[in-house]
């Protein structure tokens, strides 16, 4: 394939915002031998090692976990990959080293059941921190292998607060301020301007270079920091844009749906459709993926995700349907712009409720 067919610095931003980034052009297998490398170099002689989500709150939580104890090697890892991720860590960790997972949740512990095994035998320790929705079953798997594992209320904190308040060490003020801010846009609060700061510099920076920053200066960041997320938002802002304009609004049942498709920061796309009147909002994006965000008037964000292969937060959730064989689905749902997928999560809302009448209200289309 022509590199410059999927060259995010040449590619138009026209056909950029319909399709995935570079990344999801390379084979897994590809990913798969880098990750395993990365994961051998970062575990050698390490005797404490941290699994976290690389958004804001999980790489909080690694900052919070190194002011603590000093050095801690990071795997980042999501959701979708947590599995294999325990799989190479249990491969890898010292004997006898401390382990910590932290803004991650399971969807079945049978999924991780034979790894996270070899894990707890191998290490000292395992202590697992989050705030996801957790069903009871999986809580006591983890714990039955010896892992001390901390949930908090999904509604009221993030990971950070719960890392914060989980770990035995004197913290100093600025910790107990960064986990305010973060909290504020994790749980979708928007009442501090720096919280969209930080979730931009997360998810732009390496996971590295965001920690030590957030260990120097807290939520505030520093001045270049600023104008390095200036710079990038010209284009973010273009990319939330086009997303916006291609939105549509569906009535299920008694909720108005937002769903719209396209590569773009999800959150203030859906906060733009919730302003236009959705109760929630779908944006679909083009590896697969969709981002599910709720209002006010609906809190039920995690039920149709868990519906469709995902899961998360009554307010905030993600999911990718298991509706792709093989590329030629790909190349339909691009160039329907996710037509399958905006079905298939629609119909997740309709069967919510009894009261969400057979079909989408006002006989409009579901794609």
């Amino acid at each position: 394939m022509n590199d410059e067919l999927i060259d995010d610095e040449t590619l138009p931003l026209a056909r950029k915002s319909l399709l995935p980034g570079a990344g999801f052009f390379y084979p897994d297998s590809f990913d798969e031998e880098r990750a395993e490398r990365e994961t051998r170099e970062a575990l050698d002689g390490a005797q404490r090692v941290v699994l976290a989500d690389p958004d804001a709150d999980g790489l909080g939580c690694v900052a919070l976990l190194r002011e603590a104890f000093g050095e801690v090697a990071l795997i980042p890892t999501g959701p979708h990959d947590l599995s294999n991720t325990i799989d190479r860590v249990a491969d890898h960790v010292e004997t006898g080293a401390q382990v910590f997972v932290c803004d991650l949740s399971v969807d079945d512990f049978y999924y991780i059941s034979g790894q996270f095994d070899r894990l707890t035998t191998r290490a000292a320790s395992v202590e697992w921190f989050d705030h996801h929705q957790w069903e009871a079953e999986d809580m006591e798997k983890v714990r039955d292998h010896g892992a001390r594992l901390v949930v908090g209320d999904s509604e009221e904190v993030c990971s950070t607060d719960v890392t914060l308040e989980s770990l035995d060490h004197d913290f100093d003020p600025r910790y107990t301020e960064l986990a305010a801010v973060t909290r504020d846009h994790d749980l979708w609060l928007r009442e501090d301007p720096r919280s969209d700061d930080l979730a931009d510099y997360a998810h732009w920076a390496e996971p590295e270079a965001y920690i030590a920053t957030v260990r120097e200066h807290g939520a505030d960041l520093p001045s270049e920091v600023e104008a390095f997320l200036a710079d990038q938002r010209i284009e973010k802002e273009a990319l939330i844009e086009r997303a916006v304009e291609r939105a549509e609004m569906k009535r299920v049942g008694p909720w108005t749906v937002g769903v719209t498709y396209g590569r773009c920061s999800q959150n203030e796309v859906c906060e733009a459709l919730r302003e236009a009147g959705a109760d929630a909002a779908v944006v679909v994006k083009p590896a697969g993926s969709a981002s599910i965000r709720g209002t006010e008037s609906f809190e039920r964000c995690h039920e149709v995700a868990g519906q469709v292969n995902g899961g998360g937060h009554p307010k905030a959730a993600g999911c990718k349907p298991d509706i792709y064989d093989d590329m030629l689905d790909y190349a339909h749902h691009w160039t329907t712009q996710g037509a399958v997928t905006k079905r298939v999560i629609l119909e997740a809302f309709k069967r919510l409720d009894s009261e969400v009448v057979d079909g989408v209200a006002d006989g409009e289309s579901n794609e």
